[in-house]
């Protein structure tokens, strides 16, 4: 028995109870002497189980369960990446940060939201790849045409057509297209040329947007180049603003 325990017993055992008035019943005066003695003894305590834990991993659990998923996500920016002036066989990939994201040609641009920050943006062609750093920022478009830096480094493998450069002359476009024919035989190329433009009508003055096409046909002797001009009508009005041209589609035989 505890040394509290056996204090408190012999201290109960030598209690003489005090005579009460038969007519009315107490509680034996012997029971508050011996919850005394075991409060003073120090025998009774809380229990563990209504102790909180405050340890650091009940802290940490806490956090996270009430953390918002989303505000670990980056903002993003807006990225589009283009080959306008360049024609390719083939669509070319655009790498980003070392990863294929996509593909893009002359008639189609890639439209990216990437997170914010620095990154390297990249489109291969063959065994060419042209790359770019870029600042991403929220809420800013960031636009990248490799059609310079391709027509430049990349070396022409199959019989293609691509768009040099292009002006305005009075109320037409002029486009010169270079033709190749890096094979071993002659060959005929025809194709769709195609030119988005706006313009303020003359008499409404509202602003309009339309398109121009037009098709060619050009022979190419083996192992040649051949630039020649083509010109496409524009609609009369003022203010006119046009893109660049792209070859829509082509045809080698």
């Amino acid at each position: 028995m505890p040394q509290c325990l056996a204090t408190i017993y012999y201290q109960i055992k030598n209690i003489r109870p005090v005579p009460e008035p038969s007519m009315k019943p107490m509680v034996p005066i012997a029971l508050f002497t011996a919850i005394g003695l075991l409060l003073t003894a120090g025998c009774v305590g809380t229990t563990s189980r209504d102790i909180v834990n405050s340890s650091s991993d009940t802290t940490d659990s806490w956090i996270n369960a009430t953390t918002t998923p989303n505000s670990t996500s980056p903002l993003q920016g807006s990225l589009v990446v283009s080959v306008a002036g360049f024609s390719y066989p083939t669509d070319m990939s655009v790498v980003l940060d070392n990863q294929t994201v996509g593909t893009v040609n002359p008639t189609s641009s890639l439209y990216l939201m990437v997170p914010e920050g620095n990154h390297t943006i990249g489109v291969c062609a063959d065994f060419v790849c042209e790359q770019e750093t870029v600042m991403i920022r929220f809420g800013k478009y960031v636009t990248v045409d490799f059609s310079e830096r391709l027509r430049k480094d990349v070396v022409i493998m199959q019989p293609t057509a691509r768009v040099l450069e292009c002006y305005k002359n009075g109320d037409h476009l002029s486009v010169n297209i270079e033709f190749i024919n890096p094979s071993k035989k002659d060959i005929q190329m025809s194709g769709v040329v195609s030119c988005g433009y706006s313009y303020i009508d003359e008499r409404s003055g509202a602003k309009m947007g339309d398109a121009t096409r037009g098709m060619f046909v050009q022979n190419v002797k083996a192992g040649q180049r051949v630039t020649k001009e083509l010109v496409l009508n524009l609609a009369n009005g003022n203010s006119l603003s046009y893109s660049f041209p792209v070859i829509e589609e082509l045809n080698v035989k």
